[in-house]
């Protein structure tokens, strides 16, 4: 506790004034332990953190909102790291928010146990902005970006949380994920010099190579990359119950349709979709459940039992496959490719297709997404068509991307099974046999 007010003290976060009239923020302390991939504590911490909810919408804060990475740049990131045979690095940044100056008039009572003898009516006129607030993570945001642009970085135009500086000819990469932050170059000097220059302006705390990120065990070798969520399962399985259950060899049956089953039993709301929460978050690295999850995840709002055990079935293939992850060789190549398929009116209780596609660089799975389709279409080729959109509109955004990164991908090809919908796309005349398709979905042949 003293440590975190000696750093509040260092970045002059806030002056003792007397009470204002305006309404005054509560705080309080939080304590957390911050274990490693191994689940060995690493560090105490300490936090005070402002009581959020006692701030006006206008009055105490305006603007909330703070990017954060995607998983699916994560991946990229790592993906282009092993493509080019460089290491990743990464760094913490400690008390990260108190580095954010607010533009508000936000007051708060002093911190519980540390009252100023002489002052202790008075109360904490802030500076910069504090844990809890609801415009700390967008200060924090701003300031970091504001000082790497100074630093001649680019933000990235398509993630706002990449950064990329070109310097004789290697490129210096680093991605924002809040307070942590990945960073690599092909050339070492430039780590070394960017490790430098953040630790003269922040306090920071460098963790080394990349290892632990996000609940994701990243293992960097010489010539490839595995990621998995090992520790994540395995905490997953404890925390429900499931850890000694009956393996399963597959995450559903053949038939893998389920229903809403009116007549069923109901189970426990917040403890099914405490599991649907925990294993959509699994799938950042398991493809291999990700159908499974999202059909499970459909029945949110009344689970009956024949959805439990579906859910639970799940559980019990991770039992027997809990560090099965995903692999990012060193290729010849580094081109983009999309695959999609659909099925055709799949979900019992409404008739919608399911839409599903994955993303490829070279070799490296970087994105995959399985989601229903909003509407009910007529016939397999408008599914597949459906799915072709979904697919056409994550490979604009990963183009862009690479862009950052330096490629210019004139042509990414995009691969479908059905020979109708690949017509259709070809196809600029409209006629009666298509004219049902949703308009939306023709932004397809525009790419």
């Amino acid at each position: 506790m003293q440590e975190e007010l000696n750093n509040f003290k260092r970045n002059e976060v806030w002056t003792l004034v007397p009470r204002p009239k305006q309404n005054v923020v509560g705080t309080k302390w939080v304590f957390r332990n911050k274990q490693n991939e191994h689940g060995v504590v690493t560090r105490n911490k300490a936090r005070l953190v402002a009581k959020g909810y006692a701030q006006v919408a206008g009055l105490d804060f305006e603007e909330t909102f703070a990017p954060v990475a995607r998983l699916e740049s994560i991946r990229i990131l790592l993906a282009y790291a092993a493509h080019h045979s460089f290491r990743l690095y990464q760094m913490d940044v400690k008390s990260a928010f108190l580095n954010g100056p607010i533009k508000e008039e936000v007051y708060v009572e002093q911190p519980p146990g540390f009252e100023d003898e002489r002052f202790p009516d008075h109360v904490c006129k802030l500076s910069k902005a504090l844990y809890g607030l609801k415009q700390a993570p967008r200060a924090w945001y701003e300031c970091l970006r504001d000082f790497l642009i100074a630093n001649t970085f680019k933000v990235g135009k398509a993630d706002p949380t990449l950064f990329t500086k070109t310097c004789d000819g290697d490129l210096f990469v680093c991605q924002i994920y809040v307070d942590d932050i990945i960073f690599g170059s092909t050339n070492q000097k430039s780590c070394e010099e960017f490790s430098r220059v953040m630790t003269q302006k922040f306090e920071m705390s460098m963790m080394g190579e990349l290892n632990y990120f996000l609940g994701f065990q990243v293992k960097q070798l010489k010539d490839d990359t595995f990621i998995t969520q090992t520790k994540y399962t395995q905490d997953l399985l404890k925390r429900f119950g499931m850890k000694d259950a009956k393996p399963a060899k597959t995450p559903m049956g053949t038939n893998g349709h389920t229903d809403l089953n009116k007549g069923g039993k109901s189970v426990d709301q917040k403890a099914y979709r405490s599991m649907i929460g925990s294993l959509l978050y699994l799938c950042a690295s398991r493809p291999d459940i990700m159908l499974s999850v999202c059909m499970c995840a459909r029945f949110q709002s009344d689970p009956k039992e024949c959805h439990l055990v579906a859910v639970k079935r799940i559980l019990r293939y991770l039992v027997t496959t809990p560090c099965f992850g995903i692999w990012y060789p060193k290729g010849s190549n580094f081109d983009l490719i999309g695959y999609l398929d659909s099925d055709y009116a799949g979900c019992k209780v409404d008739r919608k297709s399911t839409s599903g596609t994955c993303q490829f660089l070279g070799r490296s799975l970087v994105s995959w997404n399985s989601k229903k389709q909003t509407s009910v279409a007529l016939s397999t080729a408008e599914a597949e068509y459906v799915a072709a959109g979904q697919c056409c509109a994550q490979l604009l955004w990963m183009r862009q991307t690479l862009r950052d990164f330096g490629y210019n991908l004139s042509k990414v090809p995009l691969l479908c099974d059905n020979e109708s919908a690949i017509r259709i796309a070809e196809n600029p005349i409209e006629h009666s046999r298509t004219k049902h398709i949703d308009i939306r979905h023709h932004f397809l042949r525009d790419h």
